[in-house]
């Protein structure tokens, strides 16, 4: 199955660079470039790629605004939006990944890591890079709960197991490192999350991981 995908990057010397690393894969394509958000938009209207590569800061609509407008809330196109950033501290990680973004990579990335990063958020999953992830949350501390908030209601709907589920999704674990801490299987750890996802309404795992923090569940510098 072939991937189909967007570049979103305003440089385009990175553009072409991204492009001959995709094309040297089999099974990806890329579909278009856009140059910035506006043409993002446009593009993903036009070409219906599976998975878009986001830049962050470009003119006319920033990368942020672009992931609400193609993957946010009540949104239900096919297409994802995996976003590059220069800096693993950049102040808009965080909105563009409640924006409905399946994650996050540096711009530095090796090539063999972006290209899995794109078959990993094309199969429906998110990339979600744990160190990086928890620098953002805790460098966001101050505008998270203190913890003395009564944790949101809809946190009651899940078992307890399932309320170990995310919070080992949170450190950023993948399903077989879940599967290994709490000695059960991959396919159960797959359905927990199911269920996680299902009963908090979150897209992905990186809603989730957010999700977690934000509610006070997980407390950033205490993993």
């Amino acid at each position: 199955m072939t991937i189909r995908v967007l570049l979103v990057d305003d440089q385009p010397l990175l553009r072409t660079g991204f492009r001959m690393i995709l094309e040297a894969e089999s099974d990806l394509v890329v579909v278009g470039e856009a140059g910035d958000g506006q043409q993002a938009l446009d593009q993903v209207r036009a070409l219906q790629p599976d998975v878009v590569l986001m830049d962050i800061r470009m003119p006319r609509m920033d990368g942020v605004e672009a992931t609400r407008r193609i993957a946010g809330p009540g949104r239900d196109g096919p297409a994802k939006v995996l976003v590059l950033t220069t800096f693993d501290l950049d102040e808009y990680v965080v909105e563009a990944l409640r924006a409905g973004a399946s994650g996050f990579l540096l711009k530095d990335v090796p090539a063999e890591e972006l290209v899995q990063a794109i078959r990993v958020v094309a199969d429906g999953a998110a990339m979600l890079a744990p160190s990086i992830t928890r620098r953002l949350l805790d460098m966001y501390a101050t505008k998270l709960p203190s913890g003395e908030e009564a944790p949101p209601q809809a946190l009651g709907a899940l078992t307890e197991r399932e309320l170990e589920v995310l919070k080992l999704v949170a450190r950023g674990l993948s399903n077989a490192e879940i599967a290994a801490e709490l000695f059960v299987s991959e396919t159960t750890v797959k359905t927990h999350v199911g269920h996680v996802l299902t009963k908090l309404q979150l897209r992905d795992r990186v809603q989730a991981a957010v999700y977690a923090y934000e509610s006070g569940l997980v407390r950033p510098g205490t993993l």
